[in-house]
């Protein structure tokens, strides 16, 4: 072994004078490093090692992919039975202490200078090592070529690399740049054949401080560090295999040093924040495609299809042939002599009474869907296009709202009628909800508490706008036909059920669907079930509106029940084939907890409808055109309250500490906030009278617009952000959010052609489809499915 020398450059004297510019030229490197490292097009791994920035303080974007943030539960589950050996200098030794950080948070840094250190788990046998080896020489050399001899106990992981003694030492002579090359080469042979049983990481050097170095270090400069990691890559690269180094090169964390190298204390060791950075970049080169997070794209190969996945790309397939098919006949057709009359076969039906779909139109459709499914597969389950993670920050989320609203107001329009929550209010009302939802997501407010609290509301409010809708449809129309409720059930359920089968997620995971859908059936049964009262029936006798409220009650008991009796609950849900459904990860806790938080909003909204209706039929309500729809005295004193309690429920929800206090209370206050919403924008006559047409056009897609945006906008299952266009943050998500509105429409159009022929009116008939679809859906209950991740936020 040669001899350690005395002192470590790295252990030296502080400073605490500011970066200069000459420091600034080390950018032009670390970017040269990058490239020299990875080309920027090679896989999310390559990217991952070689290239990133910071969205904030501490927070890392790798290039295109994103990067999962590693527990210890996590780390010692990828590491179990393995060796990690970290080889090298003090900023080694760094490394190393922020990567057993992860594994054990409760590690200090208590290993002396200058000597090996050992760390282990015994519960997982994880274990590992810092080797003391400051030079890239000899020394370094006979300890790799220890571990390929035979029977030797070869470490599973290599981290190492040096450089700063060197120059240190030798005071960056020209002919110990050479000799280092010379070194590293002879190295690089045993690290070649360590790589073939395992991975061997070589981290280039980040950069210094230099205006704030001891003088025993101020020969070592960013020009000499930048000439040793040419070397380093010039070396490890020159022997690819399949075009890739087999040796990888970790320049990541010298590109997070570069703009945060001003923050050392002693111009050498990077911030322990910087440092993390690194050691996280190889946790998640390591066990992304072990482990596979889901909010971990980077290192993560394209999974196998599965076998129901197999057979919808067949079925789309097919339905496209005979598209085909019949697109062709039909041309054939039309290569006879055309009538003269022939517009008067195109006179143009009612719009109550369309034509029925032809078997054409039927197949095209299914072509569509099959071109958007795949569209949909690319951009969230293949590695094609880029994924990148969420940051949040008060301009993200507040700035396009604003710039919505101000679109919203701008395109507003006459109501053609003038009643309270009219549908053209409501779809308005739809519409701006979940733009501001769409919002949410994309810039992950949710980790701002003031504003997911009043995101709840507003998921709340649809809820109360299916309480409220569906009630007033049975009790006007009193239809509790088969056909009725079939349409209503497909038109929810039709696109999270492709979408489960082609993304291979399960039905909970899209979980406001199944929210909506088990409600829409609690309602029906609700009101269905014997005496059914209507609005007809209680105008005979004022003693079914006492009915309706039993009813109301014995649905509230209903509700109370389950919300206090967590164990009933899962008993219920648990219970096959119902777990299929309602199962999430093997549990039902992530339906308890969305049923739960916003288990009342349904019945405020019906018995909102109900109130209405009565007062609407005695004519206590003022709803012609510019009228206020109460007295003068009583609008005054409602909106006066309306507005309070908007004031006053912001104030609560800005002193929330936690979101688990906020949610308790939710569920109980949300209704107030809701009906203050209702009473400002109805009371008024002039403000009943118009509505914005922009809003109400989204309103009218903005199921799907939930729906698709868990893969065709956002990305890793709504964790990360879609990257179309890397580069250009704001021209990329301009383009994926008109893609992303274009295919939200339609696949809107499409559900609509669809239902006409999937549900058809005739019973008879549409009892025998029922009977199809429950065979077909026990045999793919019946089919074996993988674990699934839980949804975002």
């Amino acid at each position: 072994m040669e001899p350690v020398p005395a002192a470590d450059p790295a252990d030296g004297a502080q400073g605490g004078a500011p970066l200069l510019d000459r420091t600034g030229a080390c950018c032009h490197g670390g970017a040269k490093m990058a490239v020299l490292a990875y080309s920027l097009g090679g896989d999310s791994c390559e990217r991952l090692l070689s290239k990133g920035r910071y969205l904030g303080e501490n927070v890392w974007q790798p290039y295109g992919c994103m990067m999962h943030k590693y527990k210890s539960i996590e780390a010692k589950t990828c590491l179990a039975e393995k060796r990690v050996a970290f080889v090298g200098d003090s900023r080694i030794r760094q490394l190393f202490y922020s990567f057993i950080k992860i594994i054990d948070p409760e590690r200090r840094e208590d290993g002396n200078k200058h000597e090996d250190i050992s760390f282990e788990v015994e519960t997982s046998s994880v274990n590992v090592d810092f080797l003391w080896y400051p030079e890239a020489n000899n020394s370094m050399k006979e300890r790799l070529i220890s571990w390929t001899h035979e029977g030797s106990a070869k470490p599973d992981v290599v981290i190492l690399g040096a450089a700063t003694w060197s120059i240190k030492l030798h005071s960056g002579s020209s002919e110990t740049l050479e000799q280092y090359k010379a070194n590293l080469t002879a190295i690089a042979v045993h690290l070649e054949k360590l790589a073939d049983h395992g991975e061997v990481y070589w981290v280039l050097q980040d950069p210094v401080n230099e205006e704030v170095l001891s003088e025993n270090r101020k020969m070592i400069t960013n020009q000499q560090l930048e000439l040793y990691n040419e070397v380093a890559a010039d070396v490890l690269n020159s022997s690819k295999r399949n075009g890739r180094s087999r040796v990888k090169l970790l320049a990541a964390s010298r590109q997070a040093a570069l703009e945060t190298i001003t923050q050392s204390d002693d111009g050498l060791h990077l911030p322990e924040s910087t440092r993390n950075v690194g050691a996280m970049v190889l946790m998640n080169s390591l066990c992304n495609k072990l482990l596979r997070p889901i909010d971990g794209s980077c290192c993560q190969t394209l999974p196998p299809l599965n076998l129901l996945q197999k057979l919808s790309l067949c079925f789309f397939l097919g339905s496209a042939l005979v598209y085909l098919v019949f697109h062709v006949l039909c041309n054939n057709r039309h290569r006879r002599p055309v009538p003269a009359d022939v517009e008067s076969l195109e006179e143009k039906k009612p719009a109550t009474a369309a034509a029925p779909l032809g078997p054409k139109a039927l197949f095209q459709a299914l072509c569509r869907m099959g071109i958007i499914m795949i569209y949909f597969y690319l951009c969230d389950r293949a590695d094609v296009f880029m994924k990148e993670q969420k940051f949040y920050t008060h301009s993200t989320f507040f700035i396009p709202l604003i710039y919505i609203f101000v679109l919203g107001v701008f395109y507003n329009e006459n109501s053609k009628e003038t009643k309270l929550l009219n549908r053209e209010q409501t779809d308005e009302w739809k519409g701006w909800m979940q733009l501001v939802i769409l919002i949410y997501h994309i810039s992950g407010a949710s980790a701002f508490i003031p504003v997911y609290m009043h995101v709840r509301v507003l998921v709340a409010a649809y809820l109360f706008q299916t309480g409220y809708g569906h009630f007033s449809f049975f009790w006007l129309k009193g239809d509790f036909g088969l056909y009725r409720v079939c349409q209503v059930l497909f038109r929810l359920n039709f696109l999270v059920l492709v979408l489960c089968v082609v993304m291979d997620r399960p039905y909970q995971f899209y979980y406001f669907v199944p929210l909506v859908t088990f409600w829409f059936v609690v309602i029906y049964s609700t009101l269905a079930m014997w005496p059914q009262i209507l609005q007809k029936k209680a105008n005979s006798s004022g003693l079914w509106h006492l009915g309706v409220l039993a009813k109301l009650l014995g649905l509230l008991l209903f509700i109370c029940i389950f919300a206090f009796s967590e164990g009933f609950f899962e008993q219920i849900f648990s219970v096959w084939p119902i777990s299929m459904l309602f199962e999430l990860n093997g549990s039902v806790h992530e339906w308890w907890f969305r049923w739960k938080l916003d288990r009342f909003a349904v019945i405020h909204g019906m018995l909102f409808a109900f109130i209405y209706l009565v007062l609407q039929k005695r004519q206590v309500l003022s709803e012609s055109k510019g009228e206020a729809l109460f007295s003068p005295k009583i609008s005054n004193l409602l909106l006066f309250l309306s507005v309070v309690s908007f004031i006053t429920y912001s104030i609560w929800a800005s002193s929330c500490k936690t979101k688990t206090e906020c949610n308790e209370m939710h569920p109980y206050i949300s209704v107030v906030q809701i009906l203050a919403f209702i009473l400002i924008r109805n009371i008024p006559g002039y403000a009943r009278s118009i509505y914005s047409s922009f809003f109400a056009w989204f309103g009218k897609i903005s199921l799907e617009l939930f729906i698709c945006q868990y893969h065709i906008w956002l990305a890793a299952d709504t964790k990360g952000i879609l990257v179309l266009i890397p580069g250009n943050p704001s021209l990329n998500i301009m383009v994926s959010t008109f893609i992303f509105v274009c295919v939200a429409h339609e696949i809107s159009l499409i559900t609509n052609d669809l239902a006409q022929v999937v549900i058809p009116k005739d019973s008879v008939a549409l009892l025998k489809r029922l009977g199809a679809v429950g065979i077909l859906s026990l045999v793919v209950l019946l089919l074996p499915r993988s674990s699934k991740p839980t949804p975002g936020a």
